[in-house]
């Protein structure tokens, strides 16, 4: 398929095809440094299980400052969506797909249907593969969290360098500790950490940067494509002392008043309209938290804190990199989250383990011993790894999550996290920053938008062609627009966005959004203009409204292999099918 053709397929049309081109000119006309009318470089970046409202340029007081200037210098969009999960997210990133189309509707488990097979699809392409065609080479650091193969000798047809990527280092599973992370590898080789001083945060960025001027060094005037995920701030919450110590104190007096401190930044930023309340508090009132707990409380937040400063920091040594070799004004950088604020409390609960009490005997690891588990039993210096209520956390001999609370201080204003299909769940700031073609400087972008549509974007200013067929396999028809139009304040044309996640799910058409929540939750309706935090359902003011919508949904849903349902009852449901 041409990509002419191909375009127009997707809705574009001609204005939209020719639009990177007027970018450019009317970029080289103003003078811009640098700009020949090159390819453009582009470094995707992805941060784990944070909030809407976790980063200083969407309302945090987290010290942010290289996402802050791309924000001053770019677009924010206001409206951007994740698709709730960290590997569904992975999945349609990466293909331009909802996650089923790509067999990932849930987790790295096969439950024998074709949304649920998790596994990535070959009826896809990842964007390392869709724009290698078009000449440009193809990077990632991070992590990769779309195959249940993580084994050193197992399958590797879904490894990254088997899915397009010329260089990969990172973590082939989910999640694990920043100090020794379980699959690190590089390229298509596990290995262990390399220093004493490992931290993942820091080791994700300074690969990126080295990926940077590698190319220059090796592949001068060819294009790449870079793809950096990072795993902060995921439990557990592991950070450098000298980084926690930048918010001593600054959580003390509790998640209320962050949440409220929070939501009128948010206000004078314009990121939030006056009539947008907050959700209600879903957290104990903070002077019922005991002495003890708060210190507890306030330490998990100060980590979460310094995780994203660690990697922000590290971002800025990226850009650093993009600098250094003359390519920072023709790339297009664009970063986002790959779901909502995690209420999860993985480690959190409970009694301290193991037992300080009493003696514990662990073999230590090996020096090259490769790290297989999710959390680890012992340090590399052996000590044993705690859980439990009241564990401190930072160091590498502790696993736990920051809970409940602080992620709904991170969702500000809206409900639910990390698995839902409300706003709290799904919503993620999008930062475009590229100086030769993006002329808006510290906009709002308010038009709604989904990771479905980043591969569309890069297509479209890559210049490449997405085919029809691959091999003799057939190739699904991508799902999302380019985003180019927004960057020049053009609309972007589309019917509906869709979304489905244990049961949760949601279609959006225009201002209107129609929500449930898991198997037996009833239609919500909710006017977005008017009412994006999600505090009065409409649904029975409009019945014949929510059956329109809700028809819309079953049938997309059959067609992207959104049902049937795996979940078995699992969340309170019959198996759907």
């Amino acid at each position: 398929m041409k990509r002419r053709q191909f375009l127009r397929t997707m809705g574009f049309g001609a204005a939209a095809l020719a639009l990177p081109a007027r970018l450019l000119a009317a970029a080289k006309a103003a003078g811009t440094p640098g700009l020949s009318g090159a390819k453009p470089n582009i470094v995707l970046i992805m941060s784990d299980d944070m909030g809407f409202s976790d980063i200083g340029c969407y309302g945090s007081e987290i010290h942010t400052p290289n996402l802050d200037a791309l924000a001053a210098d770019g677009i924010r969009f206001t409206q951007f969506y994740n698709t709730a999960r960290c590997c569904p997210t992975r999945a349609s990133l990466l293909t331009g797909l909802y996650p089923h189309q790509a067999g990932i509707g849930h987790m790295m488990r096969d439950n024998h249907l074709p949304g649920y097979r998790g596994d990535l699809g070959k009826n896809c392409l990842t964007i390392a593969e869709a724009l290698k065609p078009a000449g440009y080479a193809a990077y990632m650091a991070g992590k990769w969290h779309v195959t249940p193969h993580v084994k050193p000798d197992g399958p590797k047809y879904n490894w990254p360098l088997q899915r397009g990527f010329d260089r990969f280092f990172g973590t082939i599973h989910g999640a694990g500790s920043f100090y020794d992370p379980n699959s690190l590898t590089r390229d298509n080789t596990q290995i262990v950490p390399d220093t004493k001083d490992f931290y993942y945060t820091d080791a994700i960025s300074d690969n990126a940067a080295k990926f940077v001027l590698d190319h220059k060094r090796d592949k001068d005037g060819k294009p790449f494509f870079m793809y950096v995920a990072y795993t902060a701030a995921h439990w557990p919450m592991h950070a450098r002392p000298r980084d926690i110590a930048k918010y001593k104190g600054r959580y003390d007096k509790g998640w209320h008043v962050l949440r409220k401190q929070r939501y009128e930044r948010m206000q004078k930023m314009g990121l939030l309209k006056k009539q947008w309340d907050m959700s209600p508090h879903d957290s104990k009132p903070w002077d019922k938290v005991s002495d003890e707990d708060k210190r507890w409380h306030v330490r998990r937040m100060e980590v979460y804190a310094a995780m994203v400063d660690s990697m922000d920091a590290g971002i800025g040594r990226i850009i650093d990199a993009l600098k250094k070799t003359g390519v920072f004004e023709n790339t297009l950088i664009l970063f986002l989250e790959d779901n909502g604020g995690c209420a999860e409390e993985y480690g959190s609960r409970g009694a301290v383990r193991p037992d300080p009490s009493k003696p514990v005997k662990l073999k230590p690891m090996g020096p090259d011993e490769l790290q297989r588990r999710m959390q680890p039993a012992v340090t590399r210096d052996g000590r044993p790894v705690r859980t439990g209520h009241g564990v401190m956390p930072g160091p590498a001999d502790t696993y736990i999550a920051y809970g409940k609370e602080w992620a709904n201080v991170s969702n500000t204003p809206f409900r639910m996290y990390k698995h839902w299909v409300h706003e709290g769940g799904i919503a993620t700031p999008l930062i475009a920053h590229w100086p030769a073609a993006i002329r808006r400087k510290g906009d709002l972008e308010r038009q709604p938008g989904h990771l479905i549509d980043l591969m569309t974007t890069c297509v479209d200013v890559a210049g490449a062609e997405y085919p029809a067929e691959v091999g003799g396999t057939k190739i699904t028809l991508l799902e999302g627009r380019s985003l180019v139009p927004a960057f020049a304040g053009k609309t972007i044309q589309r019917d509906a966005i869709y979304w489905e996640h244990e049961g949760n799910r949601a279609v959006r058409i225009g201002k209107w959004k129609l929500v449930a929540r898991r198997p037996t939750g009833a239609w919500e309706l909710y006017d977005m203009d008017a009412d994006r935090s999600e505090l009065n359902d409409l649904a029975s003011e409009q019945p014949d409204r929510v059956r329109q919508m809700a028809a819309q949904w079953e049938t997309f849903a059959q067609k992207a292999h959104m049902i049937p349902w795996p979940y078995k009852g699992k969340y309170g449901g019959k198996k759907r099918g």
